[in-house]
């Protein structure tokens, strides 16, 4: 039976696209850059999206591509690139204050308190996850909180869930699940760690990576009867350890 539940935020608990247009919108007014349109939206989605992986593979590091996501997409749309860092910090505020949640996440992990351990595992920036768990008070649900910037380690690197580990001894690697929305970050996380994941996939994308994954949901209300459930076929033996 699971015991600690590894919670990602961003894309998982709470609506990250949503706070991702405000954010970026708000931003946009505060420089006075004029209206940011739901193209050029896209197009710095998609230039984000390519960064954080890039982290995530660890060939950048998180200043690198806070700064140089920013910079790549107002070189491509005709704004200063030096405004970068200073746009940076701003979205990082903007990005804090506004909560969405995603289902009826709040309830749910409300719910949960108190049954299982539950943690928020996330790559977030410190100042933008921070804000957010304490607007939203998920701060006041989470038992731990990992923030990469603390561990010095980001997921998937095993080396953030050692840290985990190390923190909440008293479990056995199989009584861990992670609940989260990406492969790459999440469940290939999972993998690399040796703990059950739990694959929150809304959209019904396809497993191109072929992460293995123990459960996939597509709605957070499938997550109580996973759970009330031993899986003993579920977990394979050279994910156990």
């Amino acid at each position: 039976m699971y015991k600690v539940l590894l919670w990602d935020i961003d894309g998982t608990i709470l609506d990250f696209q949503a706070s991702e247009r405000e954010g970026m919108r708000a931003c946009f007014s505060h420089f006075s850059l004029g209206p940011l349109s739901d193209e050029m939206l896209k197009t710095y989605s998609s230039i984000n999206h390519r960064f954080w992986q890039a982290l995530e593979r660890g060939e950048m590091s998180k200043p690198e591509i806070l700064i140089g996501r920013f910079q790549a997409f107002f070189h491509l749309m005709g704004i200063n690139e030096q405004l970068a860092e200073a746009f940076n910090r701003e979205y990082q505020l903007r990005l804090g204050d506004t909560v969405y949640f995603l289902d009826h996440a709040y309830a749910l992990l409300s719910q949960l308190q108190g049954k299982y351990v539950q943690c928020a595992v996330t790559n977030g920036t410190r100042l933008a996850q921070e804000r957010k768990l304490k607007k939203s008070g998920l701060d006041h649900i989470f038992d731990h909180i990992f923030i990469s910037e603390d561990l010095g380690f980001e997921k998937p690197n095993p080396s953030f869930f050692d840290v985990v580990f190390r923190r909440l001894p008293a479990y056995r690697k199989q009584e861990y699940l992670i609940i989260g929305d990406s492969l790459t970050s999440d469940m290939q996380g999972g993998v690399n760690a040796g703990i059950p994941c739990c694959w929150f996939n809304p959209d019904r994308l396809p497993n191109l990576q072929h992460v293995p994954i123990d459960h996939e949901i597509q709605s957070l209300d499938e997550l109580p009867p996973l759970l009330s459930a031993s899986f003993p076929t579920a977990l394979s033996p050279r994910r156990i350890l």
